[in-house]
């Protein structure tokens, strides 16, 4: 068990199937992925089992685990333990020593409970986090919008405006923690202020987008009054709708609709090939909102914490 030696190792890692197997070269090209951050299990040349972190570029810390497969020809009760081993190996040469592993996101098929073998693959990854100490923290849902699909025209209900600055997106963002529905802000509240938890999140996440500002917009009222706003932007991949949020005094009204395809409008006139976006499988408004808007669930993710 011992991480690969480097891009000439790619073939090896890449031996068990994964959607993400194509972007590792450039990953590792760009800093997001390390040599020691990507583990295999052999036995000879046979490889039994991988796990990998992703990370930002520069960053000295991985930021999620996003890779970990087992050898599914394999008995059962041999596959998960290789991979507990793995796993246990992995973390203790990888991860800073007494901090709480980073979390694990895993994509998933949309229907991997129909399938009898999709579920047990699934499963078996589930168990070997267990093992470690992780839980189930959600499980949501991969949205994309596809060119053709018809983008609605504006209502006239909402206007919409280019966000100010920082501080009036943080500020907005901090407004709609209060109630919200989204699994990883309820755990951000639990640990810290909601202005803390908008802040960090800014600085994380939307800070770092490379892509226009000025695609990110506030959805107002007549007046003039937010209602919420939505943030269209490019991550390294894809071209994303990254948040979106109806504030609290004005849920119910049906406004999320007119921010999602405001949102969805900017991008579509960029000529983008897809949009992708995310949501928990348990915040049924948002999911609704994005089936009427056209997207279509092509898979999931499972996410587990370690905290």
């Amino acid at each position: 068990m011992r991480p690969i030696t480097g891009r000439d190792e790619l073939d090896l890692f890449c031996r068990l199937p994964y959607a993400f197997n194509e972007e590792l070269a450039d990953d590792l090209a760009a800093g997001r992925r390390r040599p020691e951050w990507m583990w295999v299990a052999l036995r000879g040349d046979h490889l039994l089992a991988r796990a990998a972190w992703w990370g930002r570029a520069g960053d000295d810390t991985p930021l999620v685990l996003d890779i970990l497969d087992l050898d599914d020809s394999a008995a059962a009760p041999d596959r998960v333990d290789i991979g507990e081993q793995l796993l246990q190996t992995a973390m203790a040469k990888t991860l800073p020593p007494g901090t709480d592993p980073p979390e694990y996101s895993r994509l998933v098929p949309s229907n991997w409970r129909e399938s009898a073998a999709a579920e047990r693959v699934v499963k078996d990854r589930m168990t070997v986090l267990e093992r470690t100490g992780a839980q189930l923290s959600v499980e949501r849902l991969r949205l994309e919008w596809r060119p053709g699909t018809p983008v609605p025209q504006p209502s006239g209900r909402l206007a919409f405006r280019s966000v100010g600055d920082s501080e009036e997106l943080i500020d907005l963002m901090t407004l709609a923690m209060d109630g919200t529905l989204d699994d990883h802000s309820r755990r951000d509240l639990a640990r810290m202020p909601a202005r803390e938890a908008a802040l960090r999140h800014y600085e994380e996440e939307f800070a770092r987008y490379t892509s226009p500002r000025e695609w990110w917009r506030i959805a107002m009222l007549p007046g003039g009054d937010p209602v919420g706003f939505v943030i269209p932007a490019r991550n390294d991949y894809n071209s994303i709708i990254a948040y979106l949020a109806v504030l609290p005094a004005h849920r119910g009204n049906g406004y999320i609709d007119d921010i999602l395809a405001e949102g969805t409008r900017v991008l579509a006139e960029q000529g983008v090939p897809r949009i992708r976006a995310a949501t928990d499988l348990s915040n049924t408004p948002m999911a609704n909102a994005f089936q009427r808007a056209g997207y279509v669930n092509f898979e999931r993710a499972i996410n587990m914490t370690w905290n």
